[in-house]
């Protein structure tokens, strides 16, 4: 009986799609390039606490607010990838699947299943990202 859980477990494991694609996008971005120099000029986490949204190839990050991604795969035909995440604002967890595609080297387009709600103030996942050289998450 061990055995065949541990052989449906490790069956689990090697069916499972990596993480990451392997070539799925490096760095830090920011929904601007002007938000990029500021962010040389004081610091990321300046940023961040002031409200702004920072990609990785992690998640989405802001203040109390995160989208860490989970599952990520490569489109064959296309600069993009699937993207599923969990996403948290306080007190509410929520899955959401986002496609990025690489627009240029320094650009990312974001857009998510999840829609925008105006009337509670819901944030949506979609928009352009720039590629901020030289920046670390804090």
């Amino acid at each position: 009986m061990a055995l065949r859980r541990s052989l449906c477990v490790s069956m689990f494991v090697e069916a499972s799609p990596a993480l990451a694609a392997d070539d799925f996008v490096e760095g830090t971005y920011l929904q601007s390039e002007e938000l990029c120099a500021q962010a040389r000029k004081d610091t990321l986490q300046t940023l961040i606490d002031a409200g702004n949204i920072v990609h990785s190839s992690h998640g989405l990050l802001g203040v109390e607010y995160s989208c860490e991604f989970v599952q990520v795969s490569k489109a064959t035909r296309a600069p993009s990838w699937a993207v599923t995440a969990i996403c948290q604002d306080p007190g509410y967890v929520f899955p959401d699947v986002l496609s990025v595609t690489r627009v240029s080297p320094t650009q990312l387009d974001l857009v998510s299943v999840r829609p925008i709600d105006d009337e509670s103030g819901a944030r949506g996942n979609s928009g352009s990202y720039y590629l901020c050289e030289g920046l670390a998450l804090p």
